[in-house]
């Protein structure tokens, strides 16, 4: 039997056994809900627990009661906040995750129900609301308060008077992380930016997103927007269910054409920020990454999630966040798609 068969069937009995121990952890998780719940509402456990039930609270953090998420646990993995693999040894403080979609088993996490900042991962649900309820064939008129950043924030150059189609502002969002392009998306399908991120918490809480709580429609820094690792797979493993959202995340650059307030032409030309789509760093032999999200800002670290496939069609999500930078961040990831 060659090296590489024997490394196969390892990773195959690693797996089997895996998923029958994540079994057990979802059954005595289920039987002691009632009496984890009334914990965490004393205080005596932490803010952020685990999504392992058919029916959970959601919500910000600190509330126990705002809704119920029904029917997500069987067609998800779940699974403790640290689950070791061999061969994985990820540098500090990253958290990080990887899940296999295509049987829904938890094949490594690590602090991942610790609260993190999400930086533009932030975008993986703004742009699943993009796909729900905005109209791409709409003409966006862009407003003062679409441009409104901070200095040194990831733009495309919109100005105020600017008329682009709301499929480019998504393009332009996913692609090159826009913040222009967010806030235009926010504004346009809530009414209000206000009214949206009242949608994106909405929308966490359908899915089952008990950790997380958003400010923002970009990801730019804010104490109270934050997420967890478990989250963000949440997020991706909806946001892929919209056709066009791969599509989009495939695409190393975009080039967007556009009318400015003067009725004048422009088309701009703008670059992925995922490395690997880019071809700036490459995934292990065998792996083809299909798209994600990137993420950074000097709280929230180097962020990554992405989707990606082995050689033989199995489907996985990996994380990485707070990577000390873009080096040590593919570095982790490719520790994780290694095992794929």
């Amino acid at each position: 039997m060659s090296e590489e068969t024997i490394k196969k069937e390892k990773k195959k009995s690693r797996r089997v056994l895996t998923a029958a121990v994540l079994t057990a952890f979802a059954g005595i998780a289920a039987v002691g809900l009632f009496s984890l719940y009334a914990l965490r509402y004393l205080g005596s456990l932490p803010e952020v627990m685990p999504y392992d039930s058919a029916v959970m609270s959601y919500g910000k953090a600190d509330v126990i009661t705002m809704g119920t998420a029904e029917g997500f646990s069987a067609s998800l993995a779940v699974g403790p906040d640290d689950l070791a693999l061999e061969g994985v040894e990820l540098s500090q403080p990253v958290c990080a995750g990887l899940f296999s979609v295509s049987d829904n088993t938890l094949l490594f996490a690590k602090d991942i129900y610790s609260r993190i900042y999400p930086a533009s991962i932030t975008k993986l649900m703004t742009a699943i609301l993009a796909f729900e309820y905005a109209d791409e064939s709409q003409m966006v008129t862009i407003q003062p308060s679409d441009v409104a950043l901070e200095e040194g924030s990831q733009v495309i150059g919109l100005q105020a008077g600017d008329q682009v189609l709301m499929g480019d502002l998504i393009k332009a969002m996913m692609v090159h992380s826009g913040n222009d392009a967010a806030q235009a998306i926010a504004r346009v399908v809530g009414g209000t930016q206000s009214r949206f991120v009242d949608m994106m918490n909405e929308e966490a809480g359908k899915i089952g997103a008990t950790g997380t709580h958003f400010v923002n429609p970009t990801g730019l820094h804010d104490e109270d927007h934050y997420t967890t690792v478990y989250d963000i797979y949440l997020m991706l493993k909806k946001a892929v269910t919209y056709g066009s959202f791969l599509n989009i995340t495939q695409m190393p650059l975009f080039q967007i054409s556009y009318t400015n307030a003067a009725g004048e032409a422009v088309t701009k030309t703008l670059y992925g920020t995922d490395h690997y789509i880019t071809g700036e760093d490459q995934p292990p032999r065998g792996v083809s990454v299909l798209g994600g999200k990137t993420g950074t800002t000097s709280a929230a670290g180097s962020c990554l999630a992405i989707f990606s496939q082995n050689e033989y069609g199995e489907l996985y999500i990996s994380i990485v966040v707070r990577a000390g930078g873009k080096q040590s961040l593919y570095r982790d990831m490719n520790t994780l798609l290694s095992q794929l």
